[in-house]
Formats: C-alpha cells, sequence, structure tokens
C-alpha cells in the first residue's frame, strides 16, 4: 500500500504540473497588446515553458524529484500582465557586458513600467536556499546584483533608471535589511497602478498568487540625462489654460468631435509626424467615403503611385473610423511634439494639404505644447542606421527623455529599437495620409 500511495502522489504532482504549464502557454498567449510584447520574446517564453512540459511527459509515473522552471515562469508571466509594464523588449536572457569583468548578467523581463525604463528579475526559489555571499561554488545574491549593476551602468542603450527585485516566496529580513544597508533598496509596490488623473489606485493585488513576496527597487545611479527637464511640465500656455480644461470636461468621445478638443492637462503623450498626419488628413476627417464617390481614373491621376495605398486607409477608415480611437487616447493627455516634428509637420502640410487639412492642422497646434529637440542620452547611444535614421532618434528620444510615449505608425522604426534590446514606450496608431482636402 505503501508503494502505491508513493506512486499515487507522484502522479498527481506530475499532472497538476503539466497543467500548470499548459495554463502558462494561455497564459503567455493572452499577454495584453500594450507589453508590445515582440515576437522574439513570445518565441523565448513558450520555448521554455514547452522545454518544462516535455521533461514532464518523458517521466516515468513514480519519480524522485521535480526540477521545473514553471514556478519562475509564472512570476515572470503575471508581472507582463501587470497594467503599467509596456515596452518589453527582451525576456528571459542573459546580457553581454563589454569592457566589464563579468562576462554577462541574466534579467528576466526588460521593459517600461510607470513609464520609466527598468530591469526586473525574478525569484521564485524557497528563501532557506538563498546565500547572500557566495557559498561552496555558488555565486550569492550580492554577487549577482553587483553583476546586474555594472551591467546597468555600462550600457547607455539598455540602461535602466533601476532594478526591480521580485521574490515571489518571500525574504528573510536579514536580507532586506541588507540590500537597504549595501543596495540603497527600498521596498516597491507591485499592487499599484496609476490611472488617468495620477491617483495611485489598487488594482492587481499579488496576495492572490503571493501571499508572502517581496519586491525591492534598487536605483541606477548614474549621471542624469533628465537636463533639468520636469516631466509633470508646470503649466501649459494660455491655449491650454483653464478654459480649455474647462471646456474638454463636457465634450464626449464621437465621430463629431476632433480628438484633440480632448486633451488636458493630464500625463504628457509625444506625437511624432505621422501622428499629426493622421489626426488631421481628410481621410479621418469625413473625406473617406467622398474619395469612393470619385472616378477612379480621378484618383489614379490624383494619388499616382500611392492609389493603391490611399484606398486601402479609406477602406480601413470605413471598418473603423480613426477619430474613435485616437479620442481615447488623447484625452485628458497633455500633447507634446518636439521641433523637428513641427518644422516637418508645417512642411508637409503647406505642400501636400488641402485648405481644410490646413486648417484643422492651425486648430492641432494650438493644442500642443513644442519642447526643444532634447533626446534622452540611451536614444543617441544607438548606433545611426538607415533603420535608425538621426530624425527618428531626436524624435522618439525626445519622448523619452520626458517618459511620454510616442503615439506612431512608424513601427519600423520602433521594431529596429526593440531590436536593440532596448524599452521604449510607444502607441500605435493606423496610418493616414494627406489628400488635398
Amino acid at each position: 500500500m505503501k508503494g502505491s500511495r508513493e506512486r499515487l502522489i507522484n502522479m498527481e504532482e506530475i499532472e497538476a504540473a503539466k497543467r500548470r504549464c499548459t495554463d502558462l502557454i494561455n497564459s503567455i498567449n493572452r499577454l495584453p497588446e500594450s507589453t508590445n510584447l515582440t515576437h522574439s520574446c513570445r518565441r523565448t517564453l513558450l520555448k521554455l515553458v514547452h522545454s518544462d512540459l516535455t521533461f514532464l511527459c518523458s517521466l516515468p509515473a513514480l519519480h524522485a524529484s521535480l526540477s521545473l522552471n514553471v514556478g519562475h515562469l509564472e512570476a515572470v508571466v503575471r508581472i507582463l500582465h501587470h497594467p503599467s509594464v509596456c515596452g518589453v523588449s527582451r525576456v528571459c536572457k542573459p546580457l553581454p557586458i563589454p569592457d566589464s569583468s563579468f562576462k554577462s548578467a541574466h534579467v528576466d523581463i526588460i521593459c517600461t513600467l510607470y513609464k520609466r525604463p527598468v530591469w526586473i528579475i525574478v525569484s521564485d526559489r524557497n528563501p532557506k536556499y538563498l546565500s547572500w555571499h557566495d557559498l561552496r561554488g555558488n555565486k550569492g545574491l550580492k554577487f549577482r546584483l553587483l553583476n546586474l549593476l555594472d551591467a546597468a551602468r555600462s550600457s547607455p542603450t539598455l540602461r535602466p533608471s533601476s532594478l526591480i527585485l521580485f521574490f515571489a516566496n518571500g525574504l528573510p529580513s536579514y536580507f532586506r535589511e541588507k540590500l537597504g544597508v549595501e543596495f540603497g533598496a527600498s521596498e516597491f509596490d507591485f499592487d499599484s497602478s496609476e490611472d488617468a488623473e495620477g491617483e495611485w489606485v489598487h488594482v492587481f493585488s499579488w496576495s492572490y498568487w503571493y501571499e508572502n513576496a517581496f519586491a525591492f527597487e534598487i536605483p541606477v545611479k548614474v549621471d542624469s540625462d533628465d537636463n533639468g527637464v520636469d516631466s509633470s511640465f508646470g503649466s501649459l500656455p494660455a491655449a491650454a489654460g483653464s478654459e480649455l480644461q474647462e471646456e474638454n470636461a463636457k465634450l464626449k468621445i464621437d465621430e463629431s468631435s476632433k480628438p484633440w478638443d480632448l486633451l488636458g492637462d493630464g500625463h504628457p503623450l509625444n506625437f511624432d509626424t505621422t501622428a499629426l498626419i493622421a489626426l488631421v488628413s481628410g481621410i479621418t476627417n469625413g473625406g473617406a467615403q467622398q474619395l469612393l464617390g470619385r472616378p477612379e481614373n480621378e484618383l489614379k491621376q490624383r494619388f499616382k503611385g500611392n492609389f493603391e495605398f490611399v484606398i486601402a486607409l479609406v477602406m480601413s477608415e470605413r471598418q473603423s473610423p480613426l477619430h474613435l480611437e485616437l479620442g481615447g487616447i488623447l484625452s485628458g493627455r497633455k500633447g507634446i511634439i518636439c521641433e523637428s516634428v513641427l518644422s516637418e509637420f508645417k512642411e508637409l502640410i503647406q505642400m501636400c494639404g488641402g485648405p481644410n487639412e490646413k486648417h484643422r492642422a492651425d486648430q492641432l497646434l494650438k493644442r500642443l505644447l513644442v519642447v526643444p529637440d532634447n533626446p534622452s542620452e540611451r536614444m543617441m547611444a544607438l548606433p545611426t542606421t538607415r533603420k535608425l535614421a538621426l530624425k527618428k532618434k531626436v524624435v522618439f528620444g525626445t519622448g523619452d527623455l520626458w517618459h511620454a510615449p510616442t503615439l506612431t505608425a512608424n513601427m519600423s522604426f520602433v521594431r529596429a529599437v526593440s531590436q536593440t534590446g532596448m524599452s521604449l514606450h510607444t502607441i500605435e496608431h493606423r496610418p493616414r495620409a494627406l489628400t488635398g482636402d
């Protein structure tokens, strides 16, 4: 009886672990679009889970012990489901460290959290097996943190503002004290999320999964690249002052409203040129049906080689009006553009815009705050290539400096940045074109 009971227990454990793997695969496939998780990151996660699942399926019914990564991966994926996680560029991979005594550093998540770039390190180990100093050939927690900080400081493009440590199964008080004294760590509240009005609300409770979990934040101290910039802005010019805010409060997001009328005094949102074009385009502003009513020959003569592209934009607009989508994104935000975007937008409007598009452009620009071209250090540290053009680095880097997501249809640039491993906060919109309306 003892043998059969031992066999039954082990079968149940194996089957339970299999179910956890299956649930985790489903959770990975349901990750929110807001994470901007790359296909490479998703493949990495799925590959690691499938590896555990394959191992479990190969086990005999009776097995001495289970050594799995599933608990660690569960914690990683649950963090990825956090509502304030976005711009995920790397998961569960080591980072090479050039010009350092350390060869590499393992980081579980590189992302943007609460509008700032961070590295997140996850542990699901039993706390009694943790060590602070090196022990019997195993590197302790202190060594690993020194390694990570060295990597963070030596990488201008991937440099985080802080390291976030998450201990799913808790951490003894001795370690907590050491983290504070030796690394200046403070407890980090994963349960909080910031709403549109800047208030802190509890929307993501870890206690449901991890009753004993502890999280800590270690600032990465380097020379600031903020150059005195205050991302809270202070006050907007008179054009976007209290009268406009009172007006915005009465507006609703519908087809008769202009999305820029919904801009307010909340968190900053950076616009690139594609976003400005999309907002004022005749296609977006009621001209889609009118264009479809024109003779095909006339449209081909008018748009020449861009005919098929413009028609695709028109059909997209008919299926789903872009103003409704953008209104939800812009509502209550503080719109900013850098000087390069202002110059490029004005030039394009002058050359290609019709009278109505020019009028809408004037309306839109009155609602936006123009800031100097001032890209972040980490963005400018990226090599300038055909895909990472300098003028795009200036635009997206200025938004990065202000800790503001960039609204863009330029996903080729976003993908190129992501391929470097850098976490960049962006919001994608569907493209539109000027029509001469």
